[in-house]
């Protein structure tokens, strides 16, 4: 099957000689959700930009559902919906007339059905006459979404989309994005909420720098990079790890009342045995014992780190 976006070699450099982007290539499959992540500053809303025609790129191509950005600018946009950062729109029109507006702005027909479900989707049909200036800011925030699924896209670009709002709204958009995603649409989202990625995404985008360091389906990504830590919580204090178990990745802590063991997930079944009879073995007794599995946001943070 054809991918809804496919960049190839996409390089943005600026006059003042900012490398925005270093030979990005990418494909999202229709259908997915996306989630590109990476620091402030990494290329994230430059990318983003060059897709949706508003950002000249300096090389490489951009194909949307296999429209070229650039020869095909018209074809290409009308399938994408953009949900910016930013709150841009007239703040003096009403609610109804800013998303009927923005319909209009692709040539397509009034739709009101389509554009009521929208409105009631994102709890905003209650406000549809009332002028955006009056609204809350999460309010605002749900007109952009609006504005964006107006002609009906079949990508959606979401860059920061729960940036300073409250938790019910996220949530509300979370359910949103799930049942786009659900109808087909394609969603491609930036966010700083690494917990927002862990829970949405099928696929994890880490760029850096200009450069896309890593692309990996979330579940591949969590067992591959991911790590887990055993800890022992101990009867009797330790003040040094005993010599017969010196073979073991051990480190003490909180005074030496904890031991804890750090190995890769596909280990667990084998070596947690072991380690637990040496022990034993060694007449070491604990009270308790507790494992963690590494979050997507620890896999982030050293992904970063290893390339600054």
């Amino acid at each position: 099957m054809r991918p809804m976006l496919s960049i190839s070699g996409l390089t943005k450099t600026y006059a003042s000689g900012l490398q925005a982007l270093r030979h990005v290539d990418l494909e999202i499959r229709r259908g997915e959700i996306f989630a590109l992540l990476g620091p402030n500053g990494a290329g994230k809303t430059t990318l983003i930009s060059i897709v949706c025609g508003i950002v000249t790129p300096t090389a490489g191509t951009v194909l949307v559902d296999g429209h070229d950005i650039a020869r095909d600018y018209r074809a290409a946009r009308a399938k994408i919906g953009l949900v910016p950062q930013e709150l841009h729109t007239d703040m003096f029109e009403t609610v109804w007339a800013t998303v009927s507006f923005s319909r209009g702005l692709f040539g397509l027909p009034p739709n009101p059905v389509h554009l009521e479900k929208v409105l009631r989707d994102l709890s905003l049909w209650g406000k549809r006459n009332d002028r955006i200036m009056t609204l809350s800011g999460g309010m605002k925030r749900r007109v952009l979404i609006a504005k964006a699924l107006a002609h009906e896209p079949e990508i959606l670009f979401l860059d920061e989309p729960t940036a300073g709002v409250d938790v019910e709204l996220r949530r509300d958009m979370w359910a949103l994005v799930r049942r786009l995603r659900d109808s087909g649409v394609t969603i491609i989202l930036t966010t700083h909420y690494i917990d927002e990625a862990e829970e949405m995404a099928d696929r994890i985008g880490v760029i850096n720098r200009g450069e896309l360091i890593l692309v990996e389906a979330k579940a591949e990504l969590m067992k591959k990079l991911g790590k887990k830590q055993l800890t022992l919580h101990l009867q009797e204090p330790m003040a040094a790890i005993p010599p017969g178990l010196g073979g073991w990745n051990l480190t003490l802590h909180n005074g030496g009342s904890e031991l804890e063991y750090s190995f890769d997930a596909t280990e667990e079944g084998t070596v947690i045995p072991a380690l637990l009879r040496r022990i034993s073995d060694l007449g070491i007794e604990f009270k308790d014992l507790n494992t963690r599995q590494s979050s997507l946001e620890d896999i982030f943070v050293s992904l970063v780190s290893e390339r600054t």
